[in-house]
């Protein structure tokens, strides 16, 4: 195993259910100093565990371990953090209970004050959820959080993201005739569709006129989307993937008793320097979201990451895609705060 457990103890969650025994696994790169002062996280996205954050954390790079102490905390849901597929009865599986963007938060914090005993952050940073996460921890924490840097992820889900995320829940829910007394009869080879549901939203159309996809090594258009999408999809547990779904469906910083739902109130009291990151051509967290968003933060900065790789701008995978989140996170971090 090469996470650690942080034990949460029983919590009960914005929905009023108590979870006995939560935990969030997590992992650190670097070494905190006596200052406690160099401090990033770095939360995953839907899916995604601390292993697919790795390609934005290096020696030389914007998030250096030998100058930051980089945590990465694993969603709630994503298989390693309590999850459907790891909770004990009542609460395993399709019992388990509604988790916020909040919630993860909140839990987070827990994890950097208790176990760590930090009291500042120099920078909360996120592709897609984990960018809603680092929205999330702006407005949570404002005096806390010196800076922020979501990327291909947008502060609440607009509609047009809930029907996107709706449509791939039905791909899944159709197996089972859209009948919720059957959802433990759910399995991996049940998310096949899901995959094809996805691939519509998460390339752009240019990747697939360009014919990009052949940069990584597939001929055709039905070889991509089961090679890669199809396939990633059929990797998830069923349940863990609704999980995280309803916890992205729903996802809005201001969702909670602080805001009352007022959002531009929310995004006005992030008091991070914040460089927000959008992928041109993504289709369901798109830069005009992100510009608005972007506006009502008193210390924005908008840096759309030019690409025909849609949602995959942010990804990991591209060279010129990455070079550029990572010096924007090298210019945001020399930027002084007043904190």
């Amino acid at each position: 195993m090469d996470y650690e457990i942080f034990e949460l103890g029983d919590v009960t969650l914005q929905s009023g259910v108590t979870l006995p025994d939560l935990f969030l696994a997590f992992k650190t790169y670097g070494t905190l100093n006596q200052d406690k002062n160099n401090v990033v996280v770095y939360p995953t996205a839907f899916g995604d565990t601390h292993e697919n954050n790795e390609w934005l954390i290096g020696n030389g790079m914007a998030l250096d371990p030998q100058k930051y102490f980089i945590i990465v905390p694993n969603l709630l849901g994503n298989g390693l953090s309590s999850s459907p597929s790891n909770t004990l009865p009542p609460f395993d599986r399709a019992n388990f209970p509604q988790v916020t963007i909040y919630d993860n938060v909140k839990l987070q914090h827990r994890l950097v004050t208790e176990k760590f005993g930090i009291q500042k952050i120099a920078l909360v940073v996120g592709w897609s959820m984990g960018g809603i996460q680092s929205f999330q921890w702006g407005a949570s924490y404002p005096d806390m959080v010196e800076r922020i840097a979501p990327f291909n992820g947008v502060a609440k889900t607009w509609p047009q993201t809930f029907v996107v995320l709706n449509g791939m829940k039905a791909a899944l829910m159709a197996t089972v005739g859209f009948d919720s007394y059957k959802l433990n009869q759910l399995t991996s080879e049940n998310m096949r569709a899901v995959g094809h549901v996805y691939a519509g939203w998460g390339l752009s159309q240019a990747f697939y006129r360009n014919e990009i996809y052949r940069k990584l090594g597939y001929n055709s258009i039905e070889d991509f989307v089961v090679g890669i999408l199809e396939n990633s999809f059929m990797k998830m547990d069923p349940h863990n993937f609704l999980a995280m779904l309803w916890t992205g469906q729903f996802a809005d910083i201001s969702a909670n008793s602080v805001y009352n739902g007022d959002f531009n109130e929310a995004l006005k009291n992030i008091k991070a320097l914040a460089c927000i990151m959008p992928g041109s051509t993504d289709l369901f967290c798109t830069a005009d979201d992100n510009e608005y968003e972007a506006k009502c933060i008193p210390n924005a900065v908008f840096r759309p990451i030019e690409s025909s790789w849609g949602h995959f701008a942010g990804r990991g995978i591209n060279s010129a895609e990455n070079k550029f989140i990572d010096d924007n996170l090298k210019r945001l971090l020399t930027m002084s705060t007043n904190g």
